[in-house]
């Protein structure tokens, strides 16, 4: 008798690796099809419009998702909406992309005759190319899978999940294509833990007054003075025009009195480390935790254009607003 509180993790082993399977088999896919439909998206002068029905059309609502976050503005059209009074959507300088592992879905088919009518292009992406969806798309792309992952060969999963991976694909080559940039991305994503992301230095740094900043002839003791006011745990040292020329970190005060008796007496300009790691303003606060990372720091100096000392930004700034 099957025990009834067995979980079957042999099956769910399968659906992993059938899935994963029929991603896979898209890889050697992708060749002039995928490349013309990446050119239509791209020289696209209206909206991308992705439909498709049921399970297919959920997928959709996330490849125009994808579409919309990395710089294409693109909408989801429910099929079924669209032939009771959506279809004015629709726009002759749009791009469908139409999803049906048949490709004879009855609500996209009904879509042909007004796609045809307005000029708009039409991307399918199917099982079946040779489906009457396939033969009707400017371009049809491939998306067959060998069986569903489901026990029964029934359920749209291992479809599901190849075509959207598909979508993915296309999303990411074409924002390359489209030259999408970082401060694009930022723009798109101002809220959450992405938006976070994107905060810039000057909006972090401990700037003006709180900057720990010293000249070059500040003697030691103001220069230990400054840190201890500040707590950052470094100063900048700065020339009379208040360019960047060094920094003072605690372990250069820990090695120096190791070795210098006359500490105290000395000038900044004789214990700082010149030519310190520095950012700009406008850098990204995910690029400056690479930048603290990468050296082994924790702490930053940003500077303008002229070199000249701005703030100071500390790895602790990065933790407390929840950035990482």
């Amino acid at each position: 008798m099957t025990d009834p509180e067995a979980v079957d993790i042999a099956l769910a082993r399968k659906v992993l690796e059938t899935e994963a399977a029929a991603i896979a088999a898209l890889v050697d896919r992708l060749g002039a099809p995928f490349e013309h439909a990446v050119r239509l998206l791209r020289d696209c002068h209206g909206r991308v419009i992705v439909t498709g029905m049921g399970k297919s059309g959920i997928i959709c609502r996330k490849i125009a998702a994808t579409l919309s976050s990395t710089g294409t503005a693109a909408f989801f059209l429910h099929p079924a909406e669209a032939i009771h009074g959506d279809l004015g959507v629709l726009q002759s300088d749009d791009v469908i992309v139409a999803l049906s592992n048949s490709g004879e879905t009855e609500e996209l088919l009904r879509l042909l005759e007004t796609i045809r009518r307005l000029g708009a292009r039409l991307v399918a992406i199917t099982g079946h190319c040779g489906s009457t969806l396939g033969r009707a798309a400017d371009v049809a792309l491939d998306c067959h899978v060998s069986e569903e992952a489901c026990p029964m060969n029934l359920l749209p999963t291992a479809s599901t999940t190849a075509a959207l991976a598909l979508g993915d694909a296309l999303a990411m080559t074409l924002s390359v294509a489209k030259g999408f940039s970082l401060d694009r991305f930022a723009s798109l994503h101002p809220g959450g833990k992405l938006g976070k992301r994107f905060v810039r230095a000057s909006q972090l740094m401990h700037g003006g007054e709180d900057a720990p900043i010293v000249r070059t002839s500040t003697t030691m003791a103001d220069v230990i003075y400054e840190m201890s006011r500040k707590g950052l745990g470094m100063t900048c040292v700065v020339d009379d025009r208040g360019a960047l020329v060094g920094i003072i970190t605690d372990g250069d005060l820990r090695r120096h009195m190791a070795t210098t008796a006359t500490l105290l007496d000395r000038a900044a300009v004789d214990v700082m480390t010149s030519n310190p790691v520095t950012i700009g303003p406008d850098t990204l606060a995910a690029e400056a935790l690479l930048v603290l990372e990468r050296h082994k720091i924790t702490s930053i100096v940003v500077v303008d254009d002229a070199k000249v000392a701005r703030g100071v930004v500390h790895v602790h700034d990065l933790w407390r607003t929840e950035l990482f």
